[in-house]
């Protein structure tokens, strides 16, 4: 039995070898994350020729930094206990003349009031703001921990003026461009305005990229409506997440999130230390197996992981722990057609999608076959969650990698045939050639009467002998 929850693995250019990312990928891996963050273009470039040198299959996804605050010109570490006082100040090129800590960001004094906390390096140590003047903030350290250079900064609850995109990011974006890459993972996305800067720079460049957002703080999760509008699909990166929002309502926000992304038919990715012990330890925790499980109950379509692959010692294995854990757990999922739960919006492509899955549940179907020129009618079929494999037959290579991020698809590419029949055809004997299914089982074909390009428009149950020899 082969998943269909997607498996999304970070490499980094120290470990990319065309061997290790093999074993990746006959292992489960459909995408790989580039984070831009720790890499330069030289070590990204590495890492994007060995995976196009395994597979043209594998979807290729950067990520940008985003507007992040970090602490600078920590020369030496600074040691606070419990109850310790220091100064903090935003990024204004003026020293401090006493011990203080300084921030990347230039209003940081401005935005932050009396009462609010400050969290350093993903929460390991707190701060309280307990005075402030036109120059500093005076901060109370909430437990003893270090202040090192360049550590994250997050202030729940505090809406931060920073623009959407770091000088960084825009070179990223142009360097993806250039590369043909998939997809673009924006960081810390608080509102449409900040996808559409992406968007913008693309359409410049007439470029198919697709945006994920990364929702990571409370404007996000306020804002997930207008920005689902404007994206190709959702990341719950809940590392920064649960560091702006109580950790108890993590779980809540990701349900949330998940079936709205499902009801509007784009991809789902849960992510962030899923197999965090893994990168030491060979085998997972209890806790960590549950928390892959329960995604895949909420129906996401990916999962992520980080640290685990891309220098962890134990990246082949946590790829395995993940695709045992969806297999078992995909024994129990039912599809969604009884709730209704998608929107059809009066679409032809999605009502003809929910009827095939629902007459999959019925009959003794062993696929579901489509051809699709855009990638929306393999995203449609994926939305109802159905227990069956969908063979989406792509007409782009790009298209068939978009796939690589949608829930029960397995895409492949095909040239464009002129003849409906022959389509069908080569189709059956290509998918029987895999050992998808056999000339006798039944399957069920969606497809378009009037050339790819004019969107689906039937749907055909047939067994599989009669489609090879039809005249």
């Amino acid at each position: 039995m082969k998943k269909h929850t997607k498996i999304i693995a970070t490499i980094s250019d120290r470990k990319c070898d065309v061997e290790f990312l093999t074993e990746l990928f006959e292992e489960g891996m459909n995408v790989v994350r580039l984070n831009t963050a720790h890499q330069t273009h030289d070590d990204a470039m590495k890492v994007i020729e060995n995976v196009r040198k395994v597979s043209d299959r594998i979807a290729l996804l950067v990520d940008t930094k985003g507007p992040e605050i970090r602490t600078i010109d920590v020369k030496e570490e600074i040691h606070l206990k419990k109850g310790d006082l220091i100064k903090m100040k935003g990024s204004d090129n003026l020293p401090c003349t006493e011990l203080c800590i300084m921030v990347s960001y230039e209003d940081f004094v401005k935005d932050l009031e009396i009462g609010k906390k400050i969290l350093i390096d993903d929460g390991e140590l707190e701060l309280l703001v307990v005075d402030k003047d036109e120059q500093f903030l005076t901060v109370e350290a909430q437990n003893a921990g270090p202040v090192k250079n360049r550590k994250s900064i997050n202030v729940p609850g505090v809406s931060i003026n920073l623009p959407s995109l770091s000088p960084k990011d825009i070179e990223f974006i142009h360097f993806a461009i250039a590369q043909d890459i998939d997809f673009i993972a924006h960081s810390f996305v608080r509102n449409k305005h900040d996808v559409l800067q992406i968007q913008g720079i693309l359409d410049q460049q007439n470029s198919d990229i697709k945006i994920i957002a990364k929702i990571e703080n409370q404007e996000g999760v306020d804002n997930i409506d207008e920005i689902l509008e404007h994206v190709y699909g959702i990341m719950v990166a809940r590392g920064d997440l649960a560091i702006e929002i109580p950790a108890q309502k993590i779980p809540v926000i990701q349900r949330k999130i998940i079936r709205k992304c499902i009801e509007r038919k784009k991809p789902v990715i849960i992510a962030t230390q899923m197999l965090h012990s893994m990168i030491n330890n060979p085998r997972p925790t209890r806790a960590e197996v549950s928390d892959i499980a329960n995604a895949i109950y909420n129906r996401t379509d990916a999962i992520m992981l980080s640290g685990e692959t891309a220098y962890g010692d134990y990246p082949v294995d946590a790829v395995r722990v993940m695709k045992s854990v969806a297999i078992e757990v995909e024994k129990e999922l039912y599809p969604d057609t009884k709730q209704n739960f998608v929107r059809s919006n009066h679409e032809l492509s999605a009502i003809l999608a929910r009827s095939a899955v629902k007459a999959s549940q019925l009959l003794p179907v062993k696929a579901i076959v489509t051809d699709t020129l855009t990638g929306r009618t393999g995203r449609y079929l994926s939305a109802y969650r159905g227990t069956l494999p969908v063979y989406a037959l792509c007409y782009s290579k790009r298209v068939m990698r978009e796939l690589a991020l949608s829930y029960g698809v397995e895409a492949s590419y095909r040239k464009l045939l002129v003849s409906r029949d022959e389509y069908v055809k080569q189709t059956m004997f290509s998918l029987m050639d895999q050992g998808c299914f056999k000339s006798e089982d039944m399957v069920i074909i969606i497809g378009g009467s009037f050339g790819p390009s004019k969107g689906v428009s039937f749907m055909e149950i047939s067994v599989v002998d009669q489609l090879t020899h039809k005249v």
